[in-house]
């Protein structure tokens, strides 16, 4: 929030004082709509380029400058939506003095009709009207924060494991599905070649000779992808226990704490407590999209449920640890506070308190690495004996990789 009323304050002084001309892009693949003003009673200059044609974005920049009559040294202020081409163009923007904002796409106002017009040209000038109110000191979006790039590279790894994880996940739901189709239900473990040999179908014959070869392609592929899991698991590790910077001694200040592994440490620090300036607990909410979204109007009053507009891995990993820390933490206050609130009522009560108690603990957390405030009865552990913890590449189940967290 912070950092996106800092921008703001940047972009109205560069308002008040000179010329201004204003860019929005709107990101294809192929193509990136334009739309140029240099006052908000403009009629926007709509121009194409070719996606990342960086010469070509510089050459209409110049000739829109050129067109409205502005000075060719005038400033120039940019934003687009964030999306998949993340953040490299807004620092080639920044190397080009151009002054840019991402928007967090989901917080753009939208005209509630029931039909409205839609279209990347439309959405390009819809953007450059709202840049000229951001400009001018009204809240209409919520500004993405860019990461440095070593911050964002440091984001890989944990990604790529979660990416591997499901897709263990789909090898071992679509082996056990094809076995069920013809009456069996085997453990896909490191025997499964010689169990599968064995095994005799509902009518007490031998798994089909194609279905067989079917499933033990599969089987192979699912090693590959559980080797690739141990092999990252074993660098974030040695990582862990061999080199030293501020991010690292985060993530080894949670491993300290029971019930926070390897997996949850690395992903609340590396997704939002290394490098995000969270200044209050709302924040907190907002970022990971748990904060509540209360409907009032009139005498019609209800609650909506989490808002789910933050880091969807954050949220997952709070809801799971939540769970975890009622197991290994049953003396902190936390926890004592879940039991005597939902502990004992329906299981949609439970369900809402854990999201309640994910919530409690990541600001626990906050306040714990940035003030070393232990989360109150909370117990510590031995950060370096979970990271010698290996993982066997084919001991990765649902269940294990949960208790892996």
């Amino acid at each position: 929030m912070s950092a996106g009323l800092r921008v703001n304050s940047n972009l109205k002084s560069v308002a008040s004082y000179q010329p201004v001309l204003y860019l929005a892009l709107e990101l294809g693949w192929s193509k990136w709509k334009l739309a140029f003003a240099s006052a908000p009673a403009d009629q926007p200059r709509r121009r194409d380029v070719e996606a990342r044609n960086q010469s070509g974005l510089l050459s209409e920049i110049a000739a829109a400058k050129q067109k409205l009559g502005l000075p060719a040294d005038c400033p120039v202020v940019s934003c687009y939506e964030a999306g998949r081409d993340c953040f490299w163009i807004h620092r080639w923007l920044e190397t080009q003095g151009v002054r840019n904002v991402i928007v967090d796409s989901s917080s753009i106002e939208v005209n509630r009709r029931a039909r409205r017009a839609k279209s990347d040209g439309l959405d390009a000038a819809k953007l450059l009207s709202m840049l000229f109110r951001h400009a001018g000191g009204e809240r209409v979006w919520s500004v993405v924060r860019v990461p440095t790039e070593e911050e964002e590279h440091a984001r890989q790894l944990h990604r790529e494991l979660q990416s591997l994880g499901q897709e263990s996940t789909r090898h071992v739901n679509r082996i056990k599905g094809l076995l069920a189709s013809i009456g069996l239900a085997l453990e896909v473990d490191k025997h499964f070649p010689q169990t599968l040999k064995e095994a005799r179908q509902w009518n007490g014959k031998p798994v089909p000779e194609e279905l067989r070869d079917r499933l033990l392609r599969d089987f192979e592929r699912l090693q590959v992808i559980n080797r690739q899991i141990r092999a990252l698991n074993q660098q974030r590790n040695k990582t862990l226990r061999t080199k030293d910077s501020p991010t690292l001694r985060k993530v080894q200040q949670l491993l300290g704490l029971r019930g926070i592994g390897v997996n949850s440490a690395w992903l609340f620090v590396h997704e939002f407590f290394g490098w995000r300036d969270i200044q209050n607990r709302r924040q907190i909410g907002s970022l990971s999209g748990l904060a509540p979204t209360p409907y009032s109007s009139g005498d019609l009053r209800h609650e909506q449920g989490i808002s789910k507009a933050g880091n969807r891995r954050m949220r997952w990993m709070a809801v799971e640890i939540a769970w975890w820390w009622l197991h290994f933490q049953p003396g902190s206050a936390l926890s004592q506070w879940y039991e005597r609130r939902f502990a004992k009522g329906n299981s949609r009560q439970r369900r809402v308190g854990i999201v309640a108690l994910a919530r409690k603990l990541l600001v626990a957390l906050w306040k714990y690495l940035n003030t070393g405030e232990l989360p109150e009865g909370a117990e510590l552990a031995d950060w370096q004996a979970k990271t010698r913890t290996s993982i066997s590449s084919l001991d990765l189940s649902p269940v294990k990789r949960r208790q892996a967290s």
